[in-house]
C-alpha cells in the first residue's frame, strides 16, 4: 500500500530515557549519519526476531558500551522524515552496568529539563521532549 506523503520506509525504534537524579542522558549524532550532529536518546532501531527491549540493550551497549535494565514504556511517537517513518518508542532504563564509551555517537551530555532548549535535537524527538518539559 503507498501512502502520498509518507516514506516507503517504516522503521522501529527504541530509545532509552536514562536518568541521574534530576538530569536525563542525551547523545550527539556522528556527522557521517542522516541527521549529524542533532541531539537524541540513545537507542537505535530494532532488528528482525528482537523484541523492543532486547533491542534497546543491544543498542546501548553498541553506542555506549553500558548496560541498562528496561523499564516501562515512557512515550511512544510517530514521525515521518523526509528518507523514512519511525515509530518511536522511548523506554524508562536504568544504567546497571558497563563503563561510558562513545562507540557511535560524536558526543553525550546530562541534561535537566530547563536544558533541553540549549540543544538542536532530531525533529522526531520533539514532541517527547515537551512531554518531559511538562511532566519534570
Amino acid at each position: 500500500m503507498i501512502m502520498l506523503g509518507y516514506s516507503s520506509q517504516y522503521i522501529k525504534v527504541v530509545a532509552a530515557l536514562i536518568w541521574d537524579k534530576d538530569r536525563f542522558l542525551i547523545c550527539q549524532r556522528p556527522k557521517n549519519k542522516a541527521r549529524a550532529l542533532l541531539w537524541e536518546f540513545v537507542g537505535g532501531k530494532v532488528e528482525k526476531g528482537e523484541s523492543k527491549e532486547e533491542a534497546l540493550i543491544r543498542e546501548c551497549r553498541e553506542e555506549l558500551a553500558i548496560d541498562i535494565a528496561v523499564d516501562n514504556i515512557f512515550t511512544e511517537v510517530t514521525h515521518n522524515y523526509p528518507d523514512t517513518t519511525i515509530h518511536l518508542t522511548l523506554f524508562n532504563s536504568r544504567i546497571v552496568g558497563g563503563q561510558f564509551t562513545l562507540l557511535e555517537h560524536n558526543s553525550m551530555a546530562w541534561i535537566t529539563s530547563a536544558e533541553i532548549d540549549n540543544y538542536v535535537f532530531c525533529p522526531a524527538d520533539e514532541v517527547i521532549l515537551e512531554k518531559i518539559k511538562s511532566a519534570f
